[in-house]
């Protein structure tokens, strides 16, 4: 059935108005998960409801208005993937470094995976399994993945397993054929299947342990406790820093790494958030200069499985990341009592 009333033959105004707010959210998400970058993912949407609005006289309803938006949204990720980029975590390059001898080098002409605020990609609904499922497939570690996918594989594994869209229904999207798209998804499941995605916990809603466990991290990490912050720690647990390549595992790097190099975090407060169905922290460094009060350092985003913290990924282009975040420009000596309040 067609998003139109019956009997138009084209979008209207309002119709399409109506559309562009109803599904922005989801539209994101479908763009982030393609593209693996927040920023894209809304250039990407804002682009398609150009293309949508210059061409809405075309528009036929033979399709509902919603599989519109997601052809063109669909053809504009395919235009931006075509140069053959694609987004990378630090642990997608290369080996573990030890923190004896390790640098930190900046990869200026990798293009990482970006972190997203629950909010701009993960749309409201009723049925708690459905917002699960919507949470796993935003997780760090699954979009990550999703970058090892030819692009129109990618597109297909995301509407038939993730948006949960009939094969016919992607083949008239794609304008291919069933089987076709049938073939896509083997391949694409395939490819997922290969690069063994790491399981990690939601963030949302939190349960008991969770809770917890999130506490004694914040606790332990703002007492700049770095025993008590290794004992929740997965074994073979890891750090990333981008945009830096360097990445550590295990709890002995890890811990060194904070007392040694990492060693300006000492006093640090956080700010708890939420970024890719994950729990997440503002990280606020002392002022360099003695001043009272944090200044920005990080968006940490934790993985968590079984109770510990398997993935610990700091994001350092804080002026990105914050005021996407909602996370205050600095913390003064009130925000920081209220804060331990």
């Amino acid at each position: 059935m067609s998003d139109l009333a019956t009997g138009s033959a084209t979008a209207s105004e309002s119709d399409l108005d109506a559309a562009m707010d109803r599904y922005r959210v989801e539209l994101t998400g479908y763009c982030y998960r393609m593209l693996g970058s927040s920023f894209d993912a809304e250039d990407a949407v804002q682009d398609t409801y150009v293309r949508a609005w210059r061409s809405r006289a075309k528009f036929e309803g033979r399709s509902s208005l919603r599989s519109w938006l997601y052809r063109i949204a669909t053809n504009v990720c395919l235009d931006l993937l075509s140069a053959g980029n694609k987004r990378a975590r630090p642990m997608d390059l290369g080996a573990p470094q030890h923190q004896a001898s390790a640098i930190l080098n900046e990869r200026p002409e990798v293009t990482w995976l970006e972190p997203v605020p629950d909010g701009r990609v993960l749309p409201q609904t009723a049925d708690p399994a459905e917002m699960a499922l919507a949470r796993e497939s935003v997780r760090l570690a699954f979009v990550a993945a999703l970058q090892h996918l030819p692009a129109r594989q990618r597109a297909v594994l995301i509407l038939r397993e993730v948006l949960a869209w009939k094969a016919d229904e992607v083949a008239a999207l794609l304008e291919t054929s069933v089987a076709s798209v049938n073939s896509a998804l083997q391949r694409a499941r395939a490819t997922m299947s290969s690069t063994r995605v790491r399981e990690s916990d939601a963030a949302d809603p939190l349960d008991a342990e969770q809770v917890k466990l999130l506490e004694q991290y914040l606790s332990a990490f703002e007492a700049y406790d770095i025993s008590r912050l290794t004992t929740l720690l997965h074994d073979d647990a890891v750090l990333s820093m981008p945009p830096f390549d360097l990445w550590l595992r295990g709890h002995e790097d890890i811990a060194a790494w904070h007392l040694n190099q990492g060693i300006g975090c000492k006093g640090s407060r956080l700010v708890p958030t939420t970024a890719n169905g994950l729990p997440a922290f503002g990280q606020y460094r002392p002022r360099e200069d003695g001043r009272p009060g944090h200044v920005p350092w990080a968006l940490q985003v934790l993985e968590i499985s079984d109770g510990k913290i398997v993935g610990l990924n700091a994001f350092l282009d804080t002026d990105r990341w914050f005021p996407l975040f909602g996370l205050p420009e600095e913390l003064g000596e009130s925000d920081e009592a209220e804060q331990g309040a």
